[in-house]
């Protein structure tokens, strides 16, 4: 994945299952679940690209999120604060898979940060 990709989109739902049927009907998402993390269904919009539908403000935030790709998550925070951001959730890992942090814009969005994290598999 390129440094600045978008990769990955959290929808937040009051009712999960209506906010499937709704992307589903719409661009044809299908959804499965991710180990480990209940109320959070996954979606591919591509190969390297994808979201998940999660609860409102318990497993995902209170309003959508980008996820951004970067070299070095730590980097990426401090980039944004010094440009007039603000942290909204410290760096954390993502067993196997990376580690994300989410800031918010001097204009007030929330936008994720994402690490992909070398594996021996990939």
């Amino acid at each position: 994945m390129a440094k600045g990709e978008i990769t990955h989109v959290e929808i937040p739902a009051d009712d999960i299952e209506r906010a499937k049927r709704f992307y589903g009907a719409v661009a044809g998402w299908e959804f499965d679940t991710m180990e480990g993390h209940p109320d959070y269904w996954l979606f591919r919009t591509s190969d390297e690209s994808g979201g998940a539908i999660g609860t409102r403000g318990a497993s995902v935030s209170g309003v959508v999120r980008a996820y951004i790709t970067v070299d070095s998550l730590e980097d990426g925070v401090e980039a944004a604060t010094a440009n007039g951001g603000s942290v909204v959730a410290e760096p954390t890992d993502v067993p196997g898979q990376g580690r994300f942090a989410a800031v918010r814009d001097p204009e007030g969005n929330e936008i994720g940060l994402w690490q992909t994290v070398e594996n021996d598999w990939g």
